[in-house]
């Protein structure tokens, strides 16, 4: 486990200062400034005196409003989210905006053998109303009842679970585009039911919690309600994306202020202290970060790992660091991140300079596939996806060749990317695409890169995608077995080479149909999951729709669903030679190959087994490493490889 490299109350700025005090009767009505629009208009829903009447208030700000007045205070506590790792369990809970009287300290309580005990206290954080408990020395081997307690008017439990490591398979649910539009906007009775039957190990909310933007405070309250029953009992993952942050798209240019409406330029448009406080809210229970440093504005970071059930998840920022289209590149389509033409240079637009993970994230990951302590296998989570797998945006009659807004662009960026999580053949996870599919990379060729799984939209009322091949022909490559015509080999709008294996298309066919109560068994809304199979490197990727039906026990995934990949195919280059067989210094060795002619790590990855005879992709001179949880014996140096 490596050292964090600053404290995590430097990155998000906490102090109690922020806290409140009981029996304030005035709140700071402007706590992210007052000097510009994005200021002024943000969280006023749940910030000031947020329970008097407000006259000539929008229908929008009233519906807002006479929810969380109608919220009985003995729930004032309203949901928590937590996760362990290396013996630090960090837990946030939410509360629901408070009164004046009301008490402004909590405690968190543990049930032990003789009831309950007092583990820690600490303020309500204001503005955000979240409080947070980092409780060293966790031990994570049973499971643990917790309380959170805001004096005598409110209370909130939940089971802090143990670590699953002795489990073989680990079961991760995968979501995000949780859309309001949605008569079950306060509530998502039957998904959680479903979710509880699936009873995954760990959640992971991919993005776009919410979409209202400017009310980010009561967004997240109405996804922790929403969610609260299912996310109290397991760890939770929860990352934003543009939406939480008030943006529809968001190139984060490592933390500049934006000056477009669209974002387009880069940066963010909400101020920093707005940044943090969704940050804070929605990411502070993940294990601290790798490097804590905050970009500019103050604006914090959170990209780290979490070891859960012997697979390490390395938790990425796709948006924080990347370059944005206008001011970097030629304009060629009606928006700076929207390429129409078929004809346009490739080359023009990844321009060497340009970002996607940024340097800081990279050395992360670097340092990551060859960190195996306690891990068995390796999942990357990301917001977005490293290729555009979509054709038709928001109806299917509005065809676009290529979308900036995904991990697609910058192209170098994202084979860089794709290379690292290739050498530990790690698999890729994530959400914001609205069209949930299973792709397998390629970089170099067809086929040599990992597998990624993008979830369906939780709701999918805000912006339908479909995949939909000009031609309505079959990619190339080796046949696909599947139920589903446009699968095999294709090229983005932006070159990447993708084999598509799986997609759940909306039935409907425009935006108006997506918002009608009536489409909604037909939008494609639904969740993933997904089974990781340690023993045996088996990983099963199922798209389930919402709606469907489990207490039968014989309810449907989507069409094309489940997709039953190996580990070992997330690298799928073609294999030159091999070195000479070793004996390994321990069984389930990690071993770690080095190119030796061109200085880069060719993989690492744990074995089975005690001997091991390294495949080799190049005629070079190799070294070949390994360790228990890291690589640091030679075994073999400057070997050529064998040619069989």
């Amino acid at each position: 486990m490596y050292i964090r490299k600053n404290i995590l109350l430097a990155v998000f700025g906490l102090s109690l200062s922020s806290s409140i005090a009981a029996g304030e009767s005035y709140y700071e009505p402007e706590p992210f400034g007052s000097d510009s629009q994005w200021a002024r208009d943000s969280d006023n829903v749940a910030i000031g005196d947020w329970w008097k009447p407000v006259p000539e208030e929008s229908q929008r700000e009233k519906e807002m409003r006479d929810w969380l007045r109608s919220i009985p205070r003995e729930e004032a506590v309203a949901f928590a989210l937590y996760t362990h790792d290396h013996g630090v369990l960090k837990l946030t809970a939410q509360c629901f905006p408070l009164l004046p009287e009301e008490p402004k300290m909590a405690v968190l309580e543990f049930k032990r053998e003789h009831g309950w005990e007092v583990a820690q206290e600490q303020p309500v954080q204001y503005p955000g109303w979240y409080l947070h408990f980092r409780v060293e020395g966790w031990s994570g081997t049973e499971d643990v009842p917790f309380r959170v307690r805001l004096g005598e008017l409110s209370a909130f439990e939940g089971l802090v679970r143990r670590d699953p490591a002795e489990k073989d398979t680990i079961v991760v649910a995968n979501m995000s585009c949780n859309s309001p539009r949605d008569s079950d906007r306060y509530r998502r009775a039957q998904l959680v039911d479903n979710l509880k039957r699936h009873d995954p190990d760990l959640l992971f909310f991919a993005g776009d919690q919410n979409y209202t933007h400017d009310e980010a405070t009561y967004g997240w309250l109405q996804f922790g309600v929403q969610f609260r029953e299912v996310m109290k009992n397991r760890p939770t993952i929860c990352i934003p994306d543009d939406h939480d942050v008030g943006h529809g798209n968001l190139w984060g240019e490592s933390g500049k202020v934006s000056t477009r409406s669209d974002g387009a330029d880069g940066g963010f448009m909400f101020p920093p202290s707005f940044v943090n406080m969704v940050q804070r809210q929605q990411t502070w229970n993940l294990p601290d970060p790798y490097d804590a440093r905050p970009v500019q504005q103050g604006i914090g970071v959170y990209y780290t790992d979490l070891n859960w059930g012997g697979i390490s998840f390395a938790i990425l920022e796709d948006r924080k660091f990347k370059s944005a289209p206008y001011g970097n590149i030629p304009e060629m389509g009606p928006r700076p991140d929207h390429i129409n033409d078929p004809a346009y240079d490739r080359s023009s637009i990844d321009l060497p300079g340009l970002q996607l993970l940024g340097e800081r994230q990279l050395e992360f990951l670097r340092h990551w596939v060859r960190d195996w302590e306690g891990a068995a296998m390796k999942v990357a989570l990301s917001q977005t996806a490293f290729c555009g797998a979509v054709h038709l945006h928001g109806s299917k009659q509005n065809r676009l060749l290529a979308d900036l807004d995904s991990n697609a662009w910058p192209q170098a960026g994202r084979n860089e990317a794709l290379r690292l999580l290739r050498s530990a053949q790690a698999f890729h996870l994530c959400g914001d695409q609205h069209l949930s599919v299973v792709v397998k990379h390629g970089i170099e060729a067809f086929r040599d890169g990992p597998f990624a799984f993008t979830s369906p939209a939780l709701v999918n009322t805000i912006y339908g995608r479909w995949w939909w091949p000009e031609d309505e022909a079959p990619g190339g490559g080796e046949a696909i077995d599947s139920a589903l015509p446009w699968v095999g080999d294709y090229e983005d709008g932006l070159g990447n080479k993708i084999t598509m294996l799986a997609y759940a298309n909306p039935t409907q066919g425009s935006a108006e149909e997506l918002r009608k109560e009536s489409s909604r068994m037909h939008r494609g809304d639904g969740y993933g999951l997904i089974r990781f199979e340690k023993s045996t490197g088996k990983t099963i990727f199922e798209a389930w729709p919402r709606f469907a039906d489990l207490s039968e026990g014989d309810a449907a995934q989507f069409p094309g669903w489940p997709v039953e990949v190996q580990v070992s195919e997330n690298d799928g280059r073609r294999v030159v030679g091999y070195l000479e067989k070793v004996t390994l210094p321990f069984s389930e060795a990690v071993v770690e190959l080095w190119n030796e002619d061109t200085g880069e790590l060719v993989y690492c990855r744990r074995v089975k087994g005690n001997s091991f005879e390294a495949p080799v992709f190049a005629n070079a001179k190799h070294t070949l490493k390994a360790g228990l949880d890291r690589a640091e014996i030679v075994l073999l140096s400057s070997e050529i490889p064998r040619f069989d």
